[in-house]
């Protein structure tokens, strides 16, 4: 990634020198004659340093940088091609606003030469490093290594389709991990059994996790998941281990995958990136523009009850990592004594002021910190304590889905259910943010805002 960075700024920073140099002698020696090319009165040094900040902005936002290996050529040209005409549109309109002589009717000239110079000096140096990674990897110098949990007929199947697609993927099979099935694949190829799976893992740099069990019922099978998605690797099943998933089938290269990836998102590349940065900047304006409604509710809540006024508890997060979340407390102090306990209708350990507080949900504000902090987003599935976590699995196995995204202020599962108060109550919250899982979009985001909006205003939190 850093390379295609790197490559991206130091293009940008020509692509501006050059355009520069062109709208100078294009005025000054009248490359065109009767026309006044548009020449803003922005200073060249402050813009050779802003242009190449923007141009790697709007690459992110359109999430180029966010996988960089296996690039489509197709993808790449047309994520590069879009890129290029919202910057060179953007900065186009931007310093035209500055202009104090311009000629309208030849604008045209000015933007299409930033567009074809922006796109390229973008394109052609990506493709050259492209089409020398993928000459690494058809070479074996540059491999993703690859386990392949199962020693049975599918392990020796997925390990024989890998070998034939080693030249257009990378796949490198590192070894087999023992499952305590019938053993076909050969036993020196065998590396270790689940109980060691971290160590491999780290040992061989292991990105991508290939699931060939023999026979497996969901609850193995997620309880199986579950034990490998926090080492933050690719996870891929077979179509038949799980029907439930068949929609989670991606496109790879000019091909269908026959492998189910339970870690990819149904959001493409660019609406991630873009949802991560608008969480970042709503994060920053709402804690700027309400830090004295805040501190109001700090000093209030502080008044209502003995200690702290804000409450540090643990959750478990993206990839199934715990952390601290942050909320204003609502309840009397010592409130669980020491055992964790679901909250109830007209519960007693909250406090007046508390149970305003969760009425229009403002005890979750402090966690615009998580948010900025990455460990949380706007819009995602609620986290949860890992003493509930356990007992919801007994009864819904595929609760470890929602650990392939960072949890949210709001999503479905709330909206829907509300503050959860049973075990059943958290399962069905659990199917509603599933659901949101099969459906990410920005479009989905926004229609969950609104709707949490209308419940904030009319009081309906709890």
């Amino acid at each position: 990634m850093m390379r295609y960075m790197t490559i991206d700024a130091l293009m940008a920073v020509i692509v501006w020198i050059i355009f520069f140099i062109f709208r100078r002698y294009a005025n000054d020696s009248k490359l065109f004659p009767d026309v006044v090319i548009w020449a803003p009165n922005y200073s060249f040094w402050v813009m050779l340093f802003l242009y190449p900040a923007y141009c790697l902005l709007v690459h992110y936002l359109s999430g180029y940088y966010l996988r960089p290996f296996r690039k489509d050529w197709l993808v790449e040209l047309a994520t590069t091609f879009f890129a290029s005409i919202i910057i060179a549109l953007t900065i186009f309109f931007v310093l035209l606003l500055s202009d104090k002589v311009v000629s309208y009717h030849y604008y045209y000239v000015s933007f299409s030469v930033l567009f074809v110079l922006q796109f390229s000096f973008t394109y052609v140096p990506r493709l050259l490093i492209t089409k020398h990674l993928y000459k690494k990897m058809k070479e074996g110098a540059l491999r993703f290594n690859t386990l392949i949990i199962g020693t049975g007929q599918n392990a020796m199947m997925v390990c024989e389709q890998l070998q034939k697609a080693r030249k257009l993927d990378g796949n490198y099979v590192v070894g087999f991990i023992d499952v305590g099935e019938t053993m076909l694949v050969d036993r020196e190829k065998v590396v270790g059994s689940l109980s060691d799976i971290e160590t491999i893992i780290h040992r061989f740099h292991v990105t991508e996790l290939y699931v060939a069990v023999e026979k497996t019922n969901e609850h193995h099978l997620f309880e199986l998941i579950n034990q490998l998605i926090v080492f933050q690797v690719s996870i891929k099943l077979l179509p038949s281990s799980f029907h439930f998933l068949t929609s989670r089938v991606k496109m790879n290269q000019f091909s269908i995958s026959p492998y189910i990836d339970v870690t990819a998102l149904s959001m493409s590349d660019w609406e991630i990136c873009t949802k991560r940065f608008l969480d970042v900047v709503m994060s920053l304006v709402v804690l700027s523009l309400f830090a004295p409604f805040f501190l109001y509710l700090y000093i209030r809540v502080k008044m209502s009850a003995s200690g702290s006024a804000l409450y540090f508890q643990e959750r478990i997060g993206l990839h199934g990592k715990p952390f601290k979340i942050i909320k204003f407390r609502t309840m009397y102090p010592d409130a669980e004594n020491g055992t964790p306990q679901l909250t109830t209708l007209n519960d007693e350990r909250i406090t007046p002021f508390g149970n305003t507080l969760r009425r229009y949900r403002l005890d979750e504000l402090p966690q615009f910190i998580n948010i900025l902090k990455g460990e949380m987003s706007i819009v995602g599935p609620r986290p949860e304590r890992k003493y509930f976590i356990d007992q919801i699995m007994k009864k819904a196995p595929y609760y470890c889905l929602l650990y392939n995204v960072r949890p949210g202020l709001t999503s479905w599962g709330p909206i829907k259910v509300g503050y959860t108060h049973s075990i059943d109550k958290m399962i069905d919250r659990l199917n509603n943010d599933i659901v949101y899982l099969e459906n990410m979009s920005l479009l989905s985001d926004m229609q969950i805002l609104f709707y949490t909006i209308s419940i904030l205003i009319k009081g309906k939190g709890i």
